[in-house]
């Protein structure tokens, strides 16, 4: 499929099959999407339909039918023959050769050329169709029965030359679109008791060993058992450079592995990797039409019959009222056929969303479609979730302080309050306490080990290091215990203020220092609210969950216009819909499936890290494959373009048509200056959508 005009050829052929219950195409793939009653009809029936609109069809998963009888070379010797001819009849008229000579080299030049078109000409009036095949050859009888055998020819010529060189254009097009998805290799090496064998990556099942070595395409996902390397993700992440990889780590299919071997367990099949679900989504994304699309399209229905009409109202009406002879209104109303089609027109629109579609996923930005993509264009507002997506989502030590009055002794220092809470907490699960152990490691303190150690629910823990007993815990505890002091509250104060949460410890009955844990901001997550504030968004929200000296001391820190605490999922939704009401169209940006009600709740949903989660790359609009917040304002400035481009596009298209129906009805047009223009609008509006494929 080269052109909307075939797809309306199918979808009339369509209406006819018993069994067909919905099928959409997708232009750019070259793919029909079809469902249907198995009962009544048979894929090899759908084929024979799509056969009989002029195109060939075959099941995905099958190779493509080859071309026995040499179609493709038939096709170019018939242009060339049809050039030639055509070539040599205007050489003989303009050296004067015999008078003969030149219409018998245009008659050969029809006779190359109509064959090209012809039978799709036939299959249109079959199906009840006017398409451009149509009036090409409606237009190349009028122009032989007005005895004009060189417009007839060259109009023959220039439009099979201009339709091969259209689906040459398209097919580049798709060639960009479909790199995703030639990332993999084909064959994988396995390593089991057998020894390393060979085999092909659609054989090989979850829990599988397979040997990745340096340089090395992976072939699936999995996680590393065993080696070392750097691995370049930006296939499937949109990262820039390689991220390290260890046993534990996870892996994902169409990534590149660095100069370390691999030792890597799969843990998925190759239909379900990461990577094949993007692929999956951008397909089905590419189904899906923008609300523009859709205009446009329904547009392009009406527009065609119009000119025809106006066509045959110029043929008649012309002479009639302007006066002069019948063959040159009649010649002029031609003219206004072959210009009349709109491929250029309907085509602006999909070729750009689908460039822009494969563009960002290149990126790691995976955009579920024409209509996401249009209303990101739309968002005045972006509510952002705090844990996760603003923020790591992991609590790190990012203060010690050491309580005054122990002065000249060794348990005044920060290393000593660190030693005796990670002693107490060494064994913990809890966030907080592997924080703290953590810190206590990078440190290179020494971390004894604790006795009786008992956790207080709600409140902290305690145990003895040596002869003296530790107790480490919030202020509650602490009151409780009858531990607190001015030195104490005066530091909490300023801990809190700084959104962070204060872990107390005590040791032989008084307080020595206070370990302040914090949710460590995103290293990017200023640079993409100031980018977001810099391309035109209102206002920058946080929604959380957290208390609300946190969340203001975190919106402060990153500059954002408002934030709401101590939210329950319920609260985010109607904080939404709030957002809407003042903003308009507004964007949920959260990390997974505890922000999906508010995701939902959005006019665009957007979601965090989404590689390796099957619950994000389904529910989201948009998903960053990666936990870059500056593909955000990335995701928000590729709307704007695209919608820019397809608004050029647009504009491209309504113009030359427009100068070349007045320049028809003026007589200024020739019949195969309207084929250059046809054809040269559909040239320029798929070249100017494909730079979105490197928009940044």
């Amino acid at each position: 499929m080269d052109c909307r005009e075939e797809v309306a050829l199918i979808q009339r052929r369509f209406k006819h099959l018993a069994g067909l219950e919905d099928f959409s195409a997708d232009l750019m793939g070259g793919l029909l999407h079809v469902k249907y009653d198995a009962a009544k009809l048979t894929a090899s029936a759908i084929a024979a339909a799509v056969a009989d609109a002029g195109m060939r069809a075959w099941l995905e998963h099958e190779e493509p039918l080859a071309s026995g009888d040499g179609t493709g070379a038939r096709r170019q010797w018939l242009l060339g023959v049809s050039g030639a001819a055509l070539l040599s009849g205007l050489a003989a008229g303009f050296l004067l050769g015999p008078s003969f000579l030149p219409p018998a080299l245009f008659a050969i030049a029809l006779a190359a050329g109509l064959p090209l078109t012809l039978p799709k000409a036939w299959r249109s009036l079959r199906l009840r169709s006017l398409d451009i095949n149509v009036l090409m050859l409606a237009a190349v009888a009028g122009a032989v029965a007005l005895g004009e055998w060189s417009e007839g020819a060259a109009v023959v010529f220039l439009f099979a030359f201009a339709q091969a060189l259209e689906a040459r254009t398209m097919d580049r097009a798709r060639t960009a679109v479909r790199a995703l998805m030639a990332l993999t290799p084909a064959e994988v090496l396995v390593r089991d008791a057998a020894g390393d064998r060979t085999v092909a990556v659609d054989l090989v099942k979850p829990g599988a060993i397979i040997l990745v070595k340096p340089g090395e395409k992976l072939p699936l996902d999995g996680e590393v058992v065993a080696g070392k390397s750097a691995v370049n993700q930006a296939t499937v992440t949109g990262e820039s450079l390689p991220v390290d990889k260890g046993p534990g780590d996870e892996v994902f299919a169409g990534t590149i592995n660095g100069r370390g071997a691999l030792d890597v367990r799969v843990t998925r099949l190759q239909r379900d990797t990461t990577l094949a679900r993007i692929i999956h989504l951008v397909e089905r994304a590419q189904a899906q039409r923008a609300p523009v699309q859709t205009l446009i399209e329904r547009f392009g229905r009406i527009y065609t019959p119009a000119v025809i009409v106006l066509a045959a109202l110029l043929a008649v009406a012309g002479p009639l009222a302007v006066g002069g002879d019948w063959q040159t209104w009649l010649y002029r109303s031609l003219v206004l056929l072959v210009v009349s089609c709109p491929c250029a027109l309907v085509i602006s629109t999909p070729v750009s969303v689908v460039a822009a579609l494969a563009g960002a996923a290149r990126k790691g930005v995976l955009i579920k479609g024409g209509v996401h993509l249009e209303r990101a264009s739309h968002v005045r507002c972006i509510a952002f979730d705090k844990t996760g997506t603003l923020t790591s989502g992991t609590p790190e030590v990012v203060s010690v302080v050491a309580l005054i009055g122990l002065a000249g002794t060794e348990e005044n220092t920060a290393g000593h309050v660190v030693a005796l809470a990670a002693s107490v907490e060494q064994r913990s699960e809890h966030p907080i306490a592997q924080a703290i152990v953590q810190h206590a490691a990078r440190m290179g303190v020494l971390v004894p080990a604790a006795a009786g150690v008992s956790a207080l629910a709600g409140l902290g823990a305690e145990g003895s290091v040596g002869d003296v007993q530790v107790i480490l815990g919030n202020h509650r505890l602490f009151e409780e215990r009858q531990l607190c002091s001015e030195a104490v509250h005066s530091q909490l104060d300023a801990i809190s203020a700084r959104g962070c949460t204060p872990v107390l410890v005590a040791s032989g009955g008084r307080a020595v220092g206070i370990i302040a844990v914090a949710d460590r901001i995103r290293a990017a997550a200023r640079d993409a609210i100031d980018l977001l504030h810099q391309q035109g968004i209102e206002s920058v929200v946080m929604l959380t969950g957290d208390n609300d000296a946190t969340a203001k001391a975190i919106a402060g820190e990153l500059g954002i216009d408002d934030y709401r605490s101590e939210l329950m999922p319920d609260d985010k939704v109607n904080a939404i819909n709030d957002l809407r009401r003042r903003f308009g169209s507004v964007a949920m940006v959260g990390d997974g499936v505890n922000d999906a009600p508010a995701l939902a709740s959005a006019d665009l949903g957007i979601v965090m890290g989404a590689a390796g989660s099957d619950v994000a790359l389904e529910t989201a609009d948009v998903a960053l494959m990666a936990d870059d917040l500056l593909r955000i304002p990335y995701a928000l400035r590729l709307s704007r373009t695209t919608l820019r481009n397809i608004r050029t596009n647009l504009a491209i298209s309504v113009v030359m048509k427009a100068a070349f129906v007045v320049a028809a009805i003026a007589g200024v047009a020739t019949l195969w200056m309207a084929v250059l223009a046809d054809t040269g609008a559909s040239i320029i509006v798929i070249a100017n959508a494909l730079r979105l494929l490197r928009a940044d």
